[in-house]
């Protein structure tokens, strides 16, 4: 997330936490557990599945605390080669370019991985999800990236659940910024704690990096959701082994401020509200944008824009298009076109619309005015 001014989002909570542990003199700066803090795993579990969790009652969730946003992952995956040797195929469904199949790949499975994101239809497409799920092996592993960016329906995911169950197809869930969606933080896990319901065992990355405002900070938690507590008291031991030979100890100073937030009922209220007002905030710069296309008389509709959830967002813009906006305008943002909404703000969002407008003139065959002078103005989406 990025503030109107273009620097990176932190919220005021944070910021006064950081200071208050900063002057404690009382902390221990000790190395931690190989598995990490037991108060953030904790606060961080109960963040995603509810304090009141059966889950959690029946001790049946554990998590490890992890390095950075991809940490989760690597232990995961790790664990996955020694431990699931049947399931060397994983099949990625997301509706970004992810870096897990990095991960994945680096490990030895074979990996497919798939957009939701319909380009002819500007729209996620949870046919996609479906479609794909139906037609991969028994036995494989399933990463599901930005599980609230599915968009099924009640339907859709109970015939989702049949599939991976009749299939034995492990899943994989990634999280990596509750609250950041909907701006409410129950909302974007809905789906998460149905497949919990279930009866589902599951790993999950839960990254707690953007959604506090700690980028170099970054921690977060390897969820792992066991059938009962016996096996999970199994599968953490075979967890910490694995950690150790990773990074041995994980960060800290992260992991105090999220503790001390999700602890202190005024703090997590304070966040709760900074969340909201960022998503508010996003959702206003979409409908923006939407409209300065509108007035400018841009050729396509636009509507799919503001029908996105999240930070980031496809644009619906085609190769030719984007390429013409990097070359020429300086406005630098991938094939696909997605972008990071939080980026565009008052003092660039009129050279960014304007900008769109040409690259789509352009591709319609229209004849256009392109700048006499070479703009020096450069903007990362």
């Amino acid at each position: 997330c990025m503030t109107n001014e273009g620097h990176p989002w932190v919220s005021l909570v944070v910021q006064k936490t950081r200071l208050q542990i900063s002057q404690d003199p009382s902390l221990n700066y000790e190395y931690l557990p190989t598995m990490g803090l037991k108060s953030f795993i904790q606060a961080s579990l109960e963040l995603l599945f509810g304090k009141h969790s059966q889950a959690i009652v029946k001790n049946r969730v554990g998590g490890v605390h992890t390095v950075g946003d991809s940490g989760a992952f690597q232990l995961g995956v790790q664990f996955l080669r020694a431990w699931h040797k049947d399931a060397r195929i994983v099949y990625i469904i997301s509706s970004q370019k992810e870096l897990h199949g990095l991960v994945f790949q680096d490990m030895g499975f074979t990996v497919c991985e798939y957009s939701i994101w319909n380009p002819k239809k500007l729209c996620v497409d949870p046919d996609i999800l479906l479609n794909v799920v139906e037609q991969i092996p028994h036995g494989c592993v399933l990463v599901i990236g930005n599980i609230i960016d599915c968009k099924l329906t009640p339907s859709g995911w109970a015939k989702l659940v049949s599939m991976i169950k009749s299939k034995q197809i492990f899943p994989f869930f990634d999280i990596p910024c509750q609250g950041l969606y909907t701006g409410d933080l129950e909302e974007d896990t809905r789906i998460l704690q149905y497949f919990v319901s279930q009866g589902f065992e599951f790993f999950c990355s839960q990254s707690l990096s953007k959604n506090f405002g700690i980028y170099d900070e970054g921690v977060g938690i390897l969820v792992v959701v066991a059938v009962n507590n016996q096996q999970l008291l199994g599968v953490l031991s075979q967890l910490k082994g694995l950690a150790e030979a990773l990074w041995l100890n994980p960060p800290n100073t992260g992991a105090r401020i999220i503790t001390s937030i999700l602890c202190n009922p005024a703090l997590l209220a304070e966040w709760k509200q900074s969340l909201k007002e960022v998503v508010e905030n996003i959702m206003l710069t979409k409908e923006k944008v939407k409209e300065k296309l509108r007035l400018l008389g841009t050729p396509g509709s636009w509507g799919h824009i503001t029908e996105q959830s999240g930070t980031h967002g496809y644009l619906g813009l085609n190769s030719q298009q984007v390429e013409y906006l990097v070359r020429k305008k300086h406005i630098y943002i991938p094939k696909n076109s997605q972008i990071n909404f939080s980026c565009i703000n008052a003092n660039n969002i009129n050279y960014i619309t304007e900008g769109i407008n040409e690259a789509v003139l352009l591709t319609e065959g229209s004849e256009i005015c392109l700048p006499k002078k070479k703009t020096l103005i450069g903007i990362k989406l």
